[in-house]
């Protein structure tokens, strides 16, 4: 009798607009309960990567109803919880890996460069951690300029840093997240594959935004970017994965998959089937009531 084929499965999410519902464009309503029927299957690793911290998080997923990960990346990157049972536990292991960055220097010291930057408006303190130190910013800034000149600023403290930023379309505004350098999500989810024993081909990342780019643009992933995604983020996905030679590392959910729209969480399941063809018998979506 052949032996059952036991390597697991890996969908590594972001949550605000590509799970969550919490962007202008409609929902289909099926597919929470269809993401929820298949991180019941025993194969499938489910990992949220978020710029939320644990409190937000764990709202999230008491509002929307939604399955609890095996893993949760926060703070866009800074901290990683290994969940079992409910109980969250920040693995010491990232902690250590990502403050070899900053050699030593803390937060404080960090946004002490930026205090007369008037650009920059400080997030607020329960939105900080200790290695991550957030900003918001005008939506229309060139932010090209801004982070060069916050690197510069950076490499006179003798710290590496990873400068994300992204836009807020709900409430129209900018954010910029200081990071260790390797305290990113691409970074975090290679660092949970191989914690976890996934690799290229059973793995699946996806995202809607700009703080997402880093990883979906690295062509190191098969990922996905929902319907409702950024259009520029799409576009520039797009053109560095074409100058790559790897444009099928890149699905665009476009709606039609079992009726729903393609939007949020919607797009995140028809790129996994996409990609893990296998995935599709454990959504369950022929069981669940159309829109």
């Amino acid at each position: 009798m052949a032996m059952q084929d036991l390597t697991p499965f890996g969908l590594f999410s972001d949550l605000d607009r590509t799970i969550l519902p919490n962007g202008a464009q409609p929902e289909s309503h099926r597919s929470r309960p269809a993401l929820r029927t298949l991180v019941a299957h025993s194969k499938m690793k489910l990992v949220y990567v978020s710029g939320r911290d644990e409190r937000l998080l764990k709202q999230a997923i008491r509002e929307y109803s939604l399955p609890i990960p095996r893993f949760a990346v926060g703070d866009v990157g800074a901290t990683i919880y290994d969940i079992d049972d409910h109980h969250w536990r920040p693995l010491i292991e990232w902690r250590d890996n990502i403050a070899l960055d900053w050699d030593g220097a803390s937060n404080n010291d960090i946004a002490a460069l930026f205090r007369n930057f008037d650009r920059l408006r400080l997030q607020e303190p329960e939105k900080q951690s200790a290695f991550k130190l957030s900003y918001y910013t005008a939506m229309d800034i060139d932010n090209t300029a801004l982070v060069a000149e916050m690197q510069a600023r950076l490499y006179s403290l003798g710290v590496r840093c990873s400068l994300v930023w992204s836009v807020d379309e709900v409430t129209r505004v900018g954010l910029l997240d200081v990071l260790p350098a390797t305290a990113t999500k691409l970074h975090a989810v290679e660092f949970l594959m191989a914690r976890m024993g996934l690799d290229v081909e059973n793995s699946v990342f996806a995202g809607d935004s700009g703080n997402d780019l880093p990883l979906v643009s690295s062509g190191r992933l098969q990922s996905v970017l929902v319907k409702n995604a950024c259009a520029d983020v799409i576009a520039e996905a797009r053109q560095v994965l074409s100058s790559l030679g790897v444009n099928d590392r890149l699905y665009v959910a476009s709606g039609n998959f079992y009726g729903m729209n393609g939007n949020y969480c919607a797009g995140v399941l028809e790129g996994l089937a996409h990609y893990l063809p296998d995935t599709l018998a454990w959504m369950g979506l022929s069981q669940l009531s159309d829109d």
